[in-house]
């Protein structure tokens, strides 16, 4: 909860070594180059250049989860049946055109398989929607609640997170990225001051 990406990666290194495969973190560290997920800095330097700069780190917790399933590791709350993924996945593009929250997603598609983050609307998270198939890649809704640049970091601008966008797909990163108009609007541009430097 406080570690951040560093904690995520000590915990699968000592899972792999638990079960007599260290190679296998490298075989994901080379699958996320492929996908252009993998940066100097990890998974979290391909969200910096998407999501606005208060984004936390419940986007790269969703990257990490997706591995830890396939893994059998990851125990989540609910699964979908396959008819459900389908159907999730096969519409859930187009539902996304338009600005959503974080209750007009759990109206829309039940509660997730996995929350990402906590229940206080104030704070960004992911919502992580899986199928019974750990194969099939992780659904994940990336919902923001922060302020305008330069405005002050607290209180949040909205009474519920605001969707920036849906990730799925098992190509490259930025494709499967699906933007709201706010998270076409919230991406960050080069020489923006709220990117790190």
């Amino acid at each position: 909860m406080y570690g951040g990406e560093v904690a995520f990666r000590l915990l699968i290194d000592h899972l792999l070594f638990i079960e007599r495969q260290p190679e296998s973190w490298n075989q994901l560290r080379q699958s996320w180059e492929e996908q252009g997920l993998w940066t100097p800095i990890g998974p979290s330097g391909a969200f910096q250049d998407v999501f606005p700069a208060q984004a936390d780190c419940c986007e790269v917790a969703s990257v990490y989860a997706e591995f830890a399933y396939r893994r059998g590791w990851l125990k989540p709350d609910r699964v979908l049946t396959g008819e459900g993924y389908e159907a999730l996945t096969g519409r859930v593009r187009r539902w996304a055109a338009v600005d959503r929250t974080w209750a007009d997603v759990t109206a829309e598609f039940g509660p997730a398989s996995v929350l990402f983050g906590g229940n206080n609307p104030l704070y960004g998270k992911a919502l992580g929607y899986l199928s019974e198939d750990p194969h099939q890649p992780m659904v994940v809704f990336h919902l923001w609640n922060g302020s305008e640049p330069g405005a002050e970091p607290w209180p949040p601008e909205h009474e519920q997170p605001s969707l920036l966008a849906v990730r799925f797909g098992g190509g490259s990163f930025r494709g499967s990225l699906t933007f709201t108009p706010e998270g076409e609007r919230r991406k960050p541009t080069i020489g923006d001051p709220c990117l790190p430097q």
